[in-house]
C-alpha cells in the first residue's frame, strides 16, 4: 500500500536558492468598509510590487477590521458590532478574495492576507482566515485560525488542523499564523516539520493589551524565537490603529480613546534565520518594511539545530496532528434525494 502521506517533492531547487524582495505591510484597514478596504489593498500591492516585491503579507484580519469593541465593551454593547463586522467580511470563494487574485496576478507577486471569512454551513459564524494567493493568481490555501485569543472568542470560532499546510511556491515554501498562534509551540513546529522556510507572522495591533504587555517586543521575541528555532525567515505584518478607528470605536469615550492611542502597538517586519531583523523594522506607524530574502542562509545554521532533522529524538518526542477537516456533521449515508420526496 502506498503510504498515507506521500514523501513531496524538493522543496526548492537547491542548485538555485531563491532570493527575492519581501514587503511587510503595516496599515490600517478602511474599517468595516470592505470594498474600501479591498481597493487599498490593491493599490498597496501594485505599491510594494513596483519597489521590487515577490511576496506581499499584510495584517491579521484586514478585510475589514478588527473587533475592538470586544475590549472596550461588555458583550451584549458589542453584539450588534458583531452583526455589523458579520455584514462586512467575505466569503471564500467570493468577489472581494476573486479581486485579490486578480490584483496578484496582475503584479506578479505571492500574497498572504487577512481576512474575517463567513462560514457556509452557519448563518452569524465567522473565521479568523489567512488568504494565501500565488504570483499567477491561484488560491493556494486559507489558513483559519486555531484558537481565537481571549476576547476574539466572541467574534470567531476556531479552524482545524486541515489548513495548517505549508504551500510550495516559485519563491520558496510559505507557511502562515494569525498572531497569537505564533506563540504555539506545536503549530509552528508542523509548519517547520512540513519543510516551511518562508513564514508569515499576521497580527493586529494591541493597544487594549494590558498595562505591563509591550506589543512591539512581543511580537519581534516570537519572531525571532521561530525563525532562530526553524532557522527561517519571517515576514511579520501588522496593522494599525487609524484615527478613524479611534471615532468609530471609541466614540465621545476619552478613556477608551486613550486606550486605543497608546504606543508600541505594532511592529512590522522581515527576520532572518539568525533570528535578528534583516532591515529595521516599522513600530506603530503606517508604512511599508521591504527586506531581501536569501533562502542559501537557512541551509548552514542547520548543521548546528535542525530541529527536524538531526537535532531531534523522533524515537522518543513525536507530534501526531489531526489534519481531517471537522465539519459539523457528517453523514454515513449521501443524500441522494429531495428532503420533500419520498424515498
Amino acid at each position: 500500500m502506498p503510504p498515507a502521506h506521500p514523501i513531496p517533492g524538493p522543496l526548492i531547487d537547491f542548485l538555485d536558492t531563491p532570493r527575492f524582495t519581501a514587503a511587510a505591510v503595516q496599515a490600517a484597514p478602511v474599517f468595516l468598509d470592505t470594498a474600501a478596504t479591498v481597493e487599498k489593498t490593491i493599490t498597496l500591492i501594485a505599491e510594494a510590487a513596483g519597489n521590487g516585491a515577490s511576496l506581499v503579507v499584510f495584517p491579521e484580519v484586514f478585510i475589514p477590521g478588527y473587533p475592538y469593541w470586544n475590549w472596550t465593551m461588555n458583550p451584549v454593547r458589542g453584539s450588534s458590532w458583531f452583526e455589523r463586522l458579520y455584514r462586512s467580511a467575505v466569503d471564500i470563494p467570493g468577489p472581494e478574495v476573486d479581486a485579490l487574485r486578480d490584483a496578484a496576478r496582475d503584479h506578479g507577486v505571492v500574497l498572504v492576507i487577512g481576512v474575517n471569512e463567513r462560514a457556509r454551513h452557519s448563518l452569524g459564524t465567522l473565521y479568523n482566515s489567512l488568504v494565501i494567493v500565488g504570483a499567477d493568481g491561484e488560491l493556494l490555501g486559507v489558513h483559519r485560525k486555531l484558537v481565537p485569543t481571549w476576547a476574539e472568542k466572541l467574534t470567531w470560532t476556531g479552524g482545524d488542523a486541515s489548513t495548517l499546510r505549508v504551500h510550495r511556491t516559485p519563491i520558496g515554501p510559505i507557511g502562515a499564523l494569525a498572531c497569537g498562534e505564533n506563540t504555539n509551540t506545536l503549530a509552528r513546529f508542523t509548519l517547520l516539520a512540513q519543510g516551511e522556510l518562508i513564514h508569515t507572522a499576521n497580527y493586529i495591533a494591541l493597544p487594549v493589551a494590558p498595562a505591563d504587555y509591550d506589543m512591539a517586543d512581543a511580537i519581534a521575541v516570537r519572531t525571532a524565537a521561530h525563525c532562530f528555532e526553524g532557522k527561517v525567515f519571517s515576514v511579520v505584518s501588522c496593522s494599525t490603529v487609524s484615527p478613524e478607528i479611534v471615532d468609530i470605536v471609541a466614540g465621545d469615550d476619552e478613556e477608551t480613546r486613550k486606550l486605543l492611542a497608546r504606543p508600541r502597538n505594532a511592529l512590522s517586519g522581515i527576520f532572518g534565520p539568525d533570528g535578528r531583523p534583516v532591515t529595521e523594522p516599522l513600530v506603530d506607524d503606517e508604512g511599508i518594511v521591504y527586506g531581501e530574502i536569501d533562502l542559501a542562509r537557512c541551509i548552514q545554521p542547520k548543521q548546528m539545530h535542525d530541529i527536524t532533522g538531526h537535532y531531534n529524538r523522533f524515537d522518543i518526542f513525536r507530534l501526531q496532528v489531526d489534519n481531517r477537516p471537522q465539519p459539523p456533521v457528517t453523514f454515513t449515508v449521501e443524500h441522494t434525494t429531495d428532503p420533500g420526496e419520498d424515498s
